[in-house]
């Protein structure tokens, strides 16, 4: 059967995870366990451990490994031209959720705008999922046309920025493209830029940052969305 034209080659589906991080150092934070820190008390000596693959599932990433990984996928994913296209323009979007998300589609894509989704949700059998997504990091990661085009629910991932589902008791937290999920032990849960390192704060008793608006949006199919928008500043 002949290949078809569009199709990763062999490895990169895999390795695509990579992408989210910039450094070496950024892809060993991610495999530390909040344990580590407490019984460590170091980042620099959680590091050493996760570096020795104590905390992976599969072979740990030596720093030459990471680096050639990365840059063969970012070659392939992201090529030196590579047209974006709205994928919601045109669409007959009906959920208030989803026209929000149309409306700034434009400006995630061009990285004017990165915008931290949070999403509460109650299943049919009552279990709640909810989460906090980087949105234009899953605009370049996955089809959103389903979401614009098929009125497809959207839901938080174990893969996304913050992830919590009270039946399965799974709370997790992840790097993303974007943003950086930090704890903080007075304000809780935090998100920093990667780019230009300002703090999103998500608890309501706080402002939301520097450069930062939030916008609670009212729909019938989910029980709580909040859409934190950052204006990112970029270095000249």
């Amino acid at each position: 059967m002949a290949e078809k034209k569009n199709e990763f080659p062999p490895g990169v589906e895999a390795n695509r995870r990579l992408l989210a991080f910039d450094t070496w150092e950024d892809y060993l934070d991610s495999l530390i366990e909040i344990a580590d820190l407490r019984n460590l008390r170091s980042i620099k000596s959680a590091r050493t451990i996760a570096a020795f693959g104590y905390r992976a599932n599969g072979d740990t990433l030596s720093e030459k490994e990471f680096y050639s990984r990365r840059a063969a996928i970012h070659s392939i994913v992201f090529p030196v031209v590579r047209p974006y296209v709205l994928v919601s323009e045109g669409a007959k979007i009906e959920d208030p959720f989803f026209r929000e998300l149309a409306v700034r589609e434009r400006a995630n894509r061009v990285g004017i705008l990165q915008s931290v989704i949070f999403i509460r949700h109650f299943t049919k059998s009552g279990f709640e999922i909810s989460g906090y997504i980087d949105y234009a990091h899953r605009l370049i990661t996955e089809d959103w046309t389903p979401f614009f085009k098929s009125n497809k629910m959207l839901l938080p991932r174990d893969s996304d920025l913050g992830y919590y589902h009270w039946r399965h008791g799974t709370v997790r937290s992840n790097i993303s493209r974007n943003y950086k999920p930090l704890m903080d032990t007075e304000r809780g849960l935090l998100f920093q830029n990667r780019h230009d390192h300002k703090i999103i704060f998500p608890d309501p008793r706080h402002d939301p940052g520097q450069n930062t608006t939030k916008q609670r949006v009212y729909t019938k199919r989910y029980t709580q969305i909040e859409i934190y928008d950052h204006v990112v500043r970029r270095k000249t």
